[in-house]
């Protein structure tokens, strides 16, 4: 069986991350989001992948290439214009003529859940069999209805009055060829968009049989707001196993999973509590912490006496000695410099709100830092609220306080004022 991938998303929920690079190429665990999607598909049996693209189409096909290091057959497919997953699906069309698994690039997903529907589609033999999860807050996904495990319409971003269930499309599919007549005869909808969602309600509607197979959530995490990045590299880094290819300096201490890639350096006094990645040719301490679930890319450096908690700093960032960096993400070639401090909890230790697309939305989490984009840097001393964004290309002056998001390419000044009383000494 062969597979599509869709990846051609912008992603803007997650800007200004993706101000820079398309969403499927986010770092989780190490890896691009869309790296752990096609090892889940590779684990399952699954080698020869179609991958759609348009959004910064090149920063894919130049990271996985035709596939041949991963031992997978990739072959890339523009779409000219983003208008929707059913239009992307069609771009397909002309390649496949065979039952085929679709899978949303932007989510992470086992290859047990993979299997399982392969499975159930050969069992059962229907029109399609599609993922389900579920979720506690429908509102923000296409919400599935159900006769029996039969899928009788699907329902996106429904109040949660009138959703038809808490069961989530999970964005993985098996087709038949038939899919492609209903995405050709899909409507633009309300969102203005060609929704496949729409495409699959059509197929049931006419009595077509679509089946629901019901996956666990410890086997699916969707990506939709910035901090689902910190979940969900907290879902990956659950399942990691040590692997310590870098250099450990007499007098550091690693507990629990630690992935170390090799050229890595862990300097004395450093204290790296597990599950932690670090990646090639990092740079850490002396004398810093590194608490649980943190994920350090590429060629970063972490100076003296710096704390990271559950964060995800990106490949080429560099943070200066005397830092607090907690449950934040921290884009590719930063400088933070020496005191920076991102603060992560409210003073009320209600959930943090984040701005997302001109509007103020509830994390769900009461310890939630700053997103900065590519390229930031900081002066020392500089301090971030809770919940705040910073755009790419930015410089922060030291002793800043920033306590809104900042737009990109933006230099924020510390302005003061000297006042004197004129004392006479001596």
């Amino acid at each position: 069986m062969k597979a599509v991938v869709l990846a051609a998303g912008e992603g803007t929920r997650l800007r200004p991350l993706t101000f820079t690079k398309p969403k499927p190429m986010l770092p989780i665990g190490g890896k691009p989001i869309l790296e752990h999607v096609l090892y889940a598909l590779k684990e399952a049996g699954i080698k020869d992948i179609y991958i759609i693209v348009h959004y910064m189409a090149e920063k894919v096909k130049q990271y996985f290439g035709d596939g041949s290091k991963y031992e997978l057959k990739i072959e890339y497919l523009f779409q000219p214009e983003p208008r929707g997953t059913a239009d992307a699906l069609l771009v397909a069309e002309p390649h496949l003529n065979e039952d085929f698994m679709l899978v949303y690039g932007d989510l992470l997903v086992s290859s047990k859940a993979v299997q399982r529907l392969i499975q159930t589609f050969k069992r059962e033999n229907p029109m399609a069999v599609m993922a389900v999860v579920p979720v506690e807050n429908p509102e923000h996904y296409g919400v599935v209805g159900l006769q029996g495990n039969r899928v009788t319409k699907i329902v996106e971003k429904p109040s949660k009055e009138k959703a038809p269930s808490n069961l989530a499309n999970a964005g993985i599919y098996v087709f038949t060829p038939e899919i492609f007549k209903e995405a050709r005869k899909t409507k633009t909808s309300t969102r203005g968009e060609l929704e496949l969602t729409d495409s699959i309600t059509m197929l049931a509607e006419q009595g077509k049989e679509v089946i629901a197979e019901k996956i666990s959530r410890e086997d699916w995490m969707d990506i939709g707001f910035p901090w689902s990045l910190l979940e969900a590299n907290e879902w990956t880094l659950k399942k990691a196993e040590s692997k310590l290819n870098g250099t450990i300096e007499s007098g550091a201490t690693i507990t629990g999973p630690a992935i170390i890639e090799e050229n890595a350096r862990i300097r004395a006094g450093a204290y790296v509590e597990g599950p932690v990645y670090i990646g090639e040719n990092s740079d850490i301490g002396p004398n810093c912490y590194l608490r649980p679930f943190t994920s350090i890319g590429k060629n970063v450096r972490i100076g003296n006496a710096c704390e990271i908690k559950n964060s995800i700093i990106m490949n080429g960032t560099h943070i200066g000695h005397l830092s607090y960096v907690g449950d934040s993400i921290i884009g590719e070639n930063c400088n933070l410099g020496a005191g920076t401090i991102t603060a992560n909890l409210r003073f009320d230790k209600k959930p943090v709100k984040m701005m997302i697309k001109g509007e103020k939305i509830d994390s769900g989490r009461k310890k939630l830092g700053v997103v900065l984009g590519d390229n930031v840097s900081t002066g020392i001393g500089a301090m971030f609220m809770p919940g705040v964004k910073i755009g790419n290309d930015c410089w922060i002056d030291a002793g800043a306080i920033i306590r809104e998001d900042i737009p990109p390419k933006t230099f924020v000044k510390l302005r003061q004022s000297l006042e004197s009383d004129n004392l006479r000494l001596g």
